[in-house]
């Protein structure tokens, strides 16, 4: 079986897997357009930059690291989304969750030379397992910044998130095994009111009060705190987000590291569903375990296999799929879906 270093070094190279670091509510995304040069590569490292955005995993943490491979209801009810959450100990992910604006000093670790000097300021967002951070090294930001150190960004009357996103900083949210930077416009009224293609950022406040380290509809484990995830390339929806045909190969691969990373309940309650379905058993007679994570492993199956047969012209096996969806998928809609492309 390939060693999770190994995994994530391939995932690196690959365009069509993206990544992301923060928190719910805040988060830092690194994605990769088809045939985008990179300027640095690093397998040794585990580093991959590009001219838009720049990813790290801290090769001397990945022994600690807890891989969670899972996959998550879209509202879209031909659609999913799917990741593998890399995940350490409560104990472990920890950081400093500071309460206001901090200046860090120079970035001695970021992953270009180039931005080396650039100053760190910890923007203050109090997050558990990420310190959301900008860096910049433009006097007239670095001037508003240090005015408003030790206020938070959201207090009544302080104006330097509009300095911020007047100015365009790099953005870098730095977790206990790695970073995500981001060099491009900040999504807002510079870019038409989305993110920019590739590499962005979103920090939505509402989503942040909840005080949350990931959506609830993400099953991670207790104990455990996602500092990182591996998006690889998803067999029905684009990088944009965007629908697309059935890609059967993207998703016999993902289907192979959730057999080797997801929960074990969940992944023999799925094989449950499949066999079920080949031997031609009646709805109606599948129990399905209570719980949502339950109900979701076994609609996002089906959904899987709809989609399967729709690939396959397999008009009986449509209509097979599509009596078990009846019964066991869409009367539970709403129930545990996430918006599968935010920001696009």
């Amino acid at each position: 079986m390939i060693t999770l270093q190994d995994l994530i070094r391939d995932h690196l190279r690959l365009w069509q897997s993206g990544w992301s670091m923060g928190t719910f509510g805040a988060i830092a995304e690194f994605h990769q357009d088809r045939n985008e040069k990179p300027v640095i590569n690093d397998g040794y490292t585990l580093s991959r930059a590009t001219r838009r955005g720049a990813v790290h995993i801290d090769h001397k943490r990945v022994d600690q690291i807890v891989p969670v491979a899972y996959e998550a209801l879209s509202p879209r009810p031909d659609r999913w989304s799917q990741a593998v959450a890399l995940c350490m100990p409560e104990a472990l992910a920890r950081r400093a969750e500071r309460l206001a604006l901090t200046e860090l000093g120079p970035d001695d670790d970021a992953v270009r030379g180039i931005d080396r000097t650039g100053i760190l300021f910890d923007m203050g967002l109090s997050l558990p397992q990420c310190d959301f951070c900008i860096r910049t090294s433009d006097p007239k930001l670095l001037a508003v910044l240090r005015a408003n150190l030790g206020r938070s960004l959201f207090e009544p009357g302080n104006d330097t998130m509009h300095a911020i996103l007047a100015a365009h900083p790099h953005r870098v949210a730095l977790t206990n095994i790695g970073r995500i930077e981001v060099f491009q416009k900040i999504g807002g009224p510079d870019t038409g009111g989305v993110s920019p293609a590739g590499p962005h950022t979103h920090v939505l406040p509402k989503l942040l009060k909840t005080r949350r380290t990931h959506s609830a509809n993400t099953p991670i484990p207790a104990g455990l705190m996602p500092l990182a995830s591996l998006h690889p390339g998803n067999p029905v929806v684009g990088p944009m987000g965007e629908d697309t045909g059935f890609d059967p190969a993207l998703y016999r691969q993902f289907q192979d590291l959730l057999a080797a990373y997801g929960q074990p309940e969940f992944v023999r309650l799925k094989a449950a569903v499949l066999a079920a379905l080949r031997h031609s058993e009646k709805p109606e007679s599948f129990v399905v375990p209570d719980g949502r994570f339950e109900r979701s492993v076994v609609r996002l199956a089906l959904r899987q296999q709809a989609r399967l047969a729709e690939h396959l012209h397999d008009v009986e096996f449509m209509r097979q799929v599509a009596d078990w969806r009846r019964v066991h998928d869409l009367r539970f809609e709403g129930e545990g879906e996430d918006d599968d492309s935010p920001g696009h």
